[in-house]
């Protein structure tokens, strides 16, 4: 499995990216090589369709989506929404990164949105995005709570908000080179964070914001379900259309089954979130 593509964090009003070091120069050079590969092209495409799936499903497309990638760093998830033809908006507090996001969108000619600002103040008005974006970037925010219910607070009724992030069920993870990290306790996830941040930051892969927010979908859902939206999983988002008899049929029984879903979830690294917002 390719190590995960850390993007943007955000965890303060402050931009740490400001004061260069060598932990920060290796993340951007990590990044700036990552976001580009194909892995990652091919992995962020499959979310726009499964984003776009749900947007047909619930009969709610209208012509360009306004789309806002929330910890958008180098930008390829939000060029790839913008190469559908969509108004694109990307978020990050990583000034280099977003430069770089800038400066790759010129080169192919598209028109992207792309601001510094903090998730904890989004600088778009409400019920102003059709979709809104969180890959692999919740479980940086220390104040998350917050994080959310800015990115509700944007979406527009019957928007979509598509999250991916932590899963503290699931002994594998990507954030800690640690074995089996999302298990440990918390006094002992805090021990390695400080360390991730200061002596140690190859643990993290040289985030200058490691993971400190460890979720489940089970989790997420309820706290979506009390901001006004309702969520489906991984499994709900899995298009049938391409696989075979055998994999259909696991799919509907991990569906129907609740005690196979929860298995289903301890058996994957990481979590998977798409809610609708209410009031369409």
């Amino acid at each position: 499995m390719e190590p995960k593509l850390n993007r943007g964090k955000d965890s303060s009003w402050s931009d740490p990216h400001q004061t260069r070091s060598p932990a920060n120069d290796r993340f951007f050079e990590y990044y700036a090589r990552q976001s580009q590969s194909a892995e990652t092209r091919r992995r962020f495409t499959s979310i726009r369709d499964a984003v776009l799936r749900i947007v047909r499903m619930n009969h709610c497309e209208r012509g360009p989506l306004d789309v806002v990638d929330i910890g958008c760093g180098a930008g390829m998830l939000t060029m790839i929404w913008a190469e559908s033809g969509h108004r694109a908006h990307g978020l990050d507090i990583n000034r280099q990164l977003l430069e770089l996001g800038r400066q790759r969108a010129l080169e192919v000619g598209l028109n992207v949105d792309f601001r510094v600002g903090s998730a904890l103040e989004l600088p778009w008005g409400e019920e102003s995005m059709d979709v809104c974006l969180a890959v692999g970037f919740l479980e940086h925010v220390a104040p998350w709570e917050t994080c959310l219910d800015e990115l509700v607070r944007v979406l527009r009724p019957g928007g979509i908000l598509f999250l991916s992030t932590t899963n503290k069920l699931c002994p594998m993870q990507q954030e800690f080179n640690l074995p089996l990290y999302s298990w440990y306790p918390r006094p002992l996830k805090r021990r390695y964070e400080k360390l991730a941040s200061s002596a140690r930051p190859e643990l993290a892969n040289y985030t200058s914001y490691p993971a400190v927010n460890w979720f489940t979908f089970y989790g997420l859902r309820d706290s979506l379900a009390a901001r006004g939206c309702r969520s489906m999983d991984r499994f709900d988002l899995v298009d049938l259309s391409d696989k075979g008899p055998a994999r259909k049929t696991i799919i509907h029984a991990v569906r129907r089954i609740r005690p196979l879903r929860w298995l289903a979830h301890v058996a994957t690294p990481y979590t998977i979130v798409a809610a609708i917002k209410h009031g369409r």
